[in-house]
């Protein structure tokens, strides 16, 4: 009897989600406690959570990146990745259309006038990118610049066309070299846009003098909720979004971005996202609510399983661009809330060590 009341005692203090959650069979096989030392430079990657600055009040204004932007330069990045989709995974898409066309519409610009500019389609200009690099020379001409950017454009990969438009001086930024008058009236519009990839990324990369960023986002895992399934699936989602963790991010938020406009105000914003505790915070408010709601379609758990194959394939990404050239200090901005996965899988890499975002940003 006394043994039984114990039993139930222990259940009782222990959650469902715990309960369900015994691990099973842990492999005696971890990676992260294998990392060489590698033979030459570690690569040395810097997850910077970032908020997406399209969703900021009108208070914030680019002029405020600054002092994050200064502390990024002083740390040297090699390369620089960004939360954007590559031109070759939107070509990827867009033969796909029954499971991708609503991904393409929102992520994936229209390369159509750059290719008519260049005749290349995206794989022939991600190809023709690639020749153009191997022989870049020491001191490219602003026609070599434009063809680039062009080219850029004709790959889908805007973020890095904006890189070299801006390491163009203002009055070589003219249409020539495969730039249409409405190619450059676009690269003209993403600088004055509101998005972290050319405002901070780009930016960056063209103050470093570097010659690209890295696409690395992936949304191969999308697929569209069955219209009959829309309603219910959204409303299991609201209703574990529902609890505490979510309120007190959302006041954390709110009061960051009352700051706005005050000195110091984004470089803040900016520690918070990256600071210690933030990720579990992030974790019980989303994705651990959401993995624990029960409705009888598991809407919750599809939602993590996407949510996990995503950043999987993010930063597989990333460890692709570091496979390339081993040795590099990395850089990669992402929306706050991929942060802490992105370290979780990085850290697993045997050739990977992570950066403290918190010393970076004293």
């Amino acid at each position: 009897m006394i043994e039984r009341i114990g039993i139930l005692l222990i259940l009782g203090l222990c959650s469902a989600s715990a309960c369900a959650a015994a691990p099973g069979y842990v492999p005696d096989f971890n990676p992260e406690q294998f990392k060489g030392p590698p033979a030459g430079r570690p690569n040395e990657v810097l997850v910077l959570g970032s908020a997406h600055l399209s969703a900021l009040p009108k208070t914030f204004t680019p002029d405020q990146l600054e002092p994050l932007l200064s502390r990024l330069e002083a740390w040297k990045p090699e390369a620089i990745a960004v939360e954007a989709v590559s031109g070759l995974q939107c070509d990827f898409m867009r033969r796909n259309p029954a499971r991708y066309a609503e991904s393409v519409s929102m992520y994936c610009p229209d390369t159509a006038p750059a290719e008519a500019g260049t005749g290349l389609d995206v794989p022939a200009a991600n190809a023709e990118a690639d020749r153009i690099l191997a022989s870049w020379p020491a001191a490219p001409s602003a026609a070599d610049r434009r063809r680039l950017a062009a080219v850029w454009l004709a790959a889908g990969e805007r973020n890095s066309a904006v890189v070299q438009w801006l390491r163009l001086p203002a009055a070589e930024r003219i249409a020539a070299d495969g730039l249409s008058p409405a190619l450059v009236a676009y690269l003209d519009k993403r600088l004055q846009g509101r998005d972290e990839s050319v405002l901070v990324a780009a930016t960056l990369a063209a103050r470093l003098g570097l010659e690209r960023v890295w696409a690395v986002d992936d949304h191969t895992a999308d697929s569209a909720t069955p219209k009959a399934l829309e309603k219910a699936a959204g409303d299991a989602i609201m209703k574990a979004w529902d609890n505490p963790y979510t309120k007190a991010r959302a006041n954390a938020d709110a009061a960051l971005e009352a700051n706005l406009g005050k000195p110091g105000a984004i470089l803040a914003m900016y520690r918070s996202y990256n600071a210690r505790g933030m990720a579990l915070q992030a974790y019980r408010s989303d994705f651990g609510a959401a993995l624990t709601e029960p409705s009888p379609q598991g809407f919750g758990r599809g939602y993590v399983g996407y949510w996990e194959t995503r950043n999987l394939r993010m930063v597989a990404n990333i460890r692709d661009v570091l496979g390339h050239a081993p040795g590099q200090r990395l850089l990669a901005i992402v929306g706050a809330s991929h942060k802490a996965y992105y370290e979780a899988y990085l850290y697993q890499m045997h050739d990977v060590q992570l950066v403290d975002a918190a010393v970076v940003l004293r």
